[in-house]
């Protein structure tokens, strides 16, 4: 990579980063080729970036910003994890694989609103739910109201008919 175009990745890096939800940083050495290949189209499903980079660059994309705090954590073999959308989902891909390829693949950590993760931070950050499971529950509050209204208000005139039903049948008997 020549001077020119490791300044225009660096620009891009930035511009990525600046928009980035949230920023996992971590280790994947002795991963293979196929095993890091798995992880990339997981992240591609979910809309996350995942970009093995050089730790040079990455301060440089990173310098003057608010996640220029995340520079300790560069050092050794560095890929980073970062979504535009859901904060959540880079935070549970990694920790996930990180379970499943425990020798192999470590979070060193993450960047989220102003705040540097440690391990600890990223794995109760992919303990929350993530914007799809929190647009369910919203939905099913929403419905909940309206469906006990339904409830309530139909649960008197069943009663009453179940009245009716047995005062005939004590009036046959």
């Amino acid at each position: 990579m020549n001077r020119t175009q490791k300044e225009a990745f660096v620009e891009h890096l930035r511009g990525q980063l600046d928009g980035a939800q949230s920023v996992i940083l971590t280790s994947y050495q002795n991963l293979e080729v196929n095993t890091i290949n798995e992880l990339r189209s997981e992240f591609r499903k979910n809309n996350v970036e995942f970009h093995i980079v050089k730790n040079t660059l990455t301060k440089l994309a990173i310098a003057g910003s608010d996640k220029e705090s995340i520079g300790a954590l560069l050092s050794g073999p560095t890929a980073i994890a970062y979504s535009m959308d859901d904060a959540v989902a880079p935070a549970k891909i990694v920790n996930d694989f990180a379970k499943k390829n425990k020798e192999k693949f470590e979070v060193k950590g993450g960047f989220i609103e102003g705040e540097v993760l440690d391990v600890a931070g990223v794995a109760n950050l992919a303990n929350l739910p993530s914007k799809d499971e929190l647009r369910v529950m919203i939905l099913r509050l929403f419905n909940a109201g309206p469906i006990e209204m339904l409830r309530t208000l139909s649960a008197g005139p069943q009663e009453f008919v179940m009245l009716l039903e047995a005062k005939k049948q004590k009036d046959e008997a």
